[in-house]
């Protein structure tokens, strides 16, 4: 039986293929997948379980329930002054990774180039390659993991047609301020490139405020922008996400999202309608306590050895490890084996990152503890 070529040519996900290791093991604290540690809160859950009880279990539009697409359009507005009509620039969908797969199937055409900085989330490149586009890296290692104009205009060429955004970053945690990316926008104007601006953990940003790339001045009808429910309101089992952009875009994703998943579950979404209406207390609660870990986390990294920058956002570290002599898989292998302690291998990220390994800390805070406890004694043993 002949499998797709392009199926053959992609790699397996580098952190579930990490964490097939870790299924069966017994006493492991996990830092590894991106996944809030707290449950959905109650008031959320309760909405939809009363959907259910009132007979809500139908399709719905393939754009999603109006009165969501409604309440996006409201909350972006409210918050980010920028204004998205819901009938026809707002989608809703299988959470980001649907949108990222329908927006690049929407755009690429035989010889696009989708400009990817480096180290990124682990389907970016392969849902650009199955999409028909040819991927281009961006190495960011020499400007701490920040994408900067120059570097930009070094890798654009002939066929470039898009770019692809994350801030704050999956697995860096880095994010832009909002002159930075003032400074990126005028190139992206400048070379006509489409942005696909993947901003899911906008509300995890902890020392300053987020800058939606869309609001800035001529980016608005170059920006697809996606965003979803997962990490802020932790309801990552639901699969609520959402694409606002220019209506042809949108229109095109649409007509995919129809042949293809339909709509999103209606009783997520309208669990998504209830937390944008009535959780935000809920958010900056998690927000509170993820900026603590963070704080928390950092500190002990570098007490440990292992040299870490203080990411701006999201919930992950992305540590050297290049003092102990091992390169991230080994690393990553013995430190699950020793001291059964999990964290996804650099590389997974990005082929060049064996002296980096990704933590998440959307784990309890003592679990944390007895994770760097752990680190630390795994490092003083094995370190070369």
């Amino acid at each position: 039986m002949d499998i797709s070529k392009k199926v053959e040519q992609i790699p397996p996900s580098g952190i579930r293929e990490f964490f097939e290791l870790v299924i069966g093991m017994k006493d492991v604290i996990s830092l590894g997948v991106g996944e809030p540690d707290f449950v959905t809160p109650w008031n959320i859950c309760e909405s939809s379980i009363f959907s259910i009880e009132r007979g809500a279990t139908s399709y719905t539009s393939n754009k999603g329930l109006y009165e969501l697409r409604s309440q996006i359009s409201k909350h972006l507005k409210t918050r980010h002054n920028v204004e998205y009509d819901p009938d026809t620039e707002v989608l809703i969908t299988t959470g980001v990774s649907e949108g990222m797969d329908l927006v690049l199937r929407s755009l690429m055409n035989p010889g696009d180039k989708v400009l990817i900085p480096v180290p990124c989330y682990v389907s970016y490149h392969p849902v650009t390659f199955l999409a028909g586009g040819t991927p281009v890296f961006i190495n960011t290692k020499k400007t701490g993991f920040k994408l900067t104009p120059s570097l930009v205009e070094k890798h654009i060429s002939r066929g470039t047609k898009a770019i692809i955004l994350n801030y704050p970053a999956n697995p860096t945690g880095v994010s832009y301020s909002k002159k930075e990316l003032q400074e990126l926008s005028k190139v992206f104007i400048k070379h006509d490139l489409i942005v696909i601006s993947d901003e899911i953990y906008d509300e995890l940003t902890y020392d300053f405020s987020h800058t939606p790339l869309c609001t800035l001045k001529g980016m608005k009808n170059r920006t697809v922008y996606l965003n979803g429910f997962s990490k802020t309101f932790a309801m990552t089992g639901w699969r609520v996400g959402y694409a606002c952009g220019p209506k042809k875009i949108i229109d095109a994703m649409t007509k995919i999202h129809q042949y293809t998943m339909l709509c999103s579950p209606i009783m997520g979404q309208i669990g998504a309608i209830e937390a944008l209406k009535n959780s935000s207390r809920y958010v900056q609660e998690m927000k509170r306590e993820y900026k603590r870990r963070r704080d928390f986390i950092v500190d002990r990294m570098n007490e440990i050895g292992l040299v870490c920058p203080m990411p701006d956002g999201a919930f992950y570290i992305f540590p050297s490890i290049k003092n102990t002599g091992m390169n991230c898989m080994e690393f990553a292998k013995k430190l699950l084996k020793k001291e059964n302690v999990a964290v996804v291998p650099g590389t997974a990220f990005w082929p060049e990152g064996k002296d980096y390994i990704r933590i998440s800390y959307a784990s309890k805070m003592p679990d944390l503890k007895e994770a760097c406890l752990r680190i630390e004694r795994f490092i003083k043993k094995n370190a070369r």
